[in-house]
């Protein structure tokens, strides 16, 4: 798998611009174009008696959502000035259902970690779990505070399933020019993921990779595989995104939902 399209996700939280950094970081390391996204859903007309009243209203927000596109599209220039090739796209539109719509267009999707202490984002942030759920494409999230991501330790949280199989397939432009990889496998049935089939796999692929096995962790697996990754001075973690649908929306257990919102890494996630 070659990079050759980041897009990243723009809104104007605190962290959007180290976020564009981190992307176009990434673009200029793999010589790739980068594409910042992003989009800003107007409000419908207002159930009022006076129409006319609703239509300025109206008005209004959208002359609002349009200015607000317009500061994110200078926030994305001024941040990417170091990539070697940069576009743009924006549309008054949902957000989330925009970047999976334009994702088609992009290797590697870089959104930003919304977490309850991460601070609003405001109305153009995307939801992470419902793009990883649709997108078709690696997702990059990165916590607030994040500008820069050297991945030359890399840890690949490894569970024997479709998800993480994706993970580490999508993840191998990263992984092959880590310094080290760190499969890491936690729970009970450690023993029988296939860990060694896996770095197996990563050293056909010239990737210098270690197994480990964490079978009796004391505490959840995402605080597990962060204190492994913190050990190692690991900066990326790579993982598959699972979950299950209710209601037509992604709700996700376990692992998953920690790392959306708690991982101080950055995480490489496929679904």
């Amino acid at each position: 798998m070659k990079i050759s399209n980041v897009m990243v996700s723009l809104d104007l939280g605190a962290a959007a611009a180290d976020r564009v950094q981190l992307a176009a970081g990434i673009a200029e390391r793999f010589e790739a174009n980068l594409t910042g996204v992003a989009a800003r859903q107007v409000p419908g007309l207002l159930a009022v008696n006076d129409v006319r009243e609703a239509e300025r209203i109206y008005e209004i927000e959208d002359r609002r959502a349009n200015e607000q596109l317009a500061e994110a599209k200078a926030l994305f220039e001024r941040e990417a000035d170091r990539g070697p090739r940069t576009s743009w796209r924006a549309a008054l539109a949902e957000p989330t259902a925009y970047l999976i719509e334009q994702a088609r267009a992009a290797d590697l999707v870089v959104v930003g970690r919304h977490g309850p202490a991460d601070g609003d984002p405001g109305l153009m942030a995307v939801s992470a779990g419902a793009l990883l759920m649709e997108v078709g494409r690696p997702v990059l999230v990165v916590p607030p505070g994040i500008e820069r991501l050297s991945a030359k330790r890399v840890v690949v949280a490894w569970k024997d399933t479709r998800e993480a199989r994706r993970a580490v397939h999508d993840a191998l432009p990263f992984l092959t020019r880590a310094e080290a990889v760190h499969v890491v496998v936690v729970g009970p049935g450690a023993h029988g993921e296939g860990s060694e089939d896996v770095a197996a796999y990563l050293s056909s692929h010239c990737v210098s990779v270690t197994t480990h096995l964490l079978p009796n962790p004391e505490v959840a697996a995402a605080e597990e595989i962060l204190r492994f990754a913190q050990r190692e001075q690991a900066d990326l973690v790579v993982m598959g995104a699972y979950g299950h649908t209710r209601l037509r929306e992604w709700i996700f257990g376990g692992a998953t939902r920690d790392i959306l919102q708690t991982m101080s890494l950055c995480c490489l996630m496929s679904h």
